[in-house]
């Protein structure tokens, strides 16, 4: 039974850095916390069902690959580079670091802006004006966050609702 408590902590673990995973690039949040849930129906204070532990993870699996999907799509869409994508990657870091909470939001739009110049855009053709590339990359960011903390949310309420009620 010891070994059920161990669980229920390592899977809190992994709740809390999948919900941390959901804003920091680097830490992959929705598989973190399906691991969290997994942990837990290892345990007798879920009785989660094997359709519930497969559904949940195909939800994972498509939440983190549009992730990855979503800022380039909509970069490249309103005119934009891989330069923008990866500026808005390392704006979110700088914006998390040095300027929280506001540089969650402006960390991005500002990376994407600053990489699309650094690409040697076009400022004055509109179709690749770098703003319209950063608005892009920032859109796909917010998009991916949002759903990735959708189901992290969730997979942790599932969690703690199922330990504690």
């Amino acid at each position: 039974m010891i070994w059920e408590y161990a669980l229920v902590i390592v899977g809190a673990v992994f709740m809390l850095l999948g919900l941390v995973g959901c804003i920091l690039p680097i830490i992959p949040g929705p598989p973190l916390s399906w691991i969290g849930i997994i942990l837990l129906a290892l345990t007798h204070f879920a009785d989660y069902s094997w359709q519930f532990i497969v559904i949940t993870g195909i939800v994972v699996l498509v939440v983190t690959i549009l992730d990855y999907v979503f800022p380039a799509w909509f970069t490249r869409k309103l005119g934009g580079t891989k330069y923008g994508v990866y500026g808005s990657i390392i704006g979110l870091v700088i914006g998390l670091i040095f300027f929280p909470p506001i540089g969650i939001i402006v960390g991005p739009f500002a990376g994407a802006y600053i990489g699309e110049v650094i690409g040697n855009r076009n400022l004055e053709n509109n179709k690749n004006n770098p703003l319209l590339s950063a608005t892009g990359s920032f859109l796909g960011f917010l998009l991916g966050t949002g759903m990735k903390f959708a189901v992290s949310g969730y997979l942790t309420y599932r969690f703690f609702v199922d330990v504690f009620f």
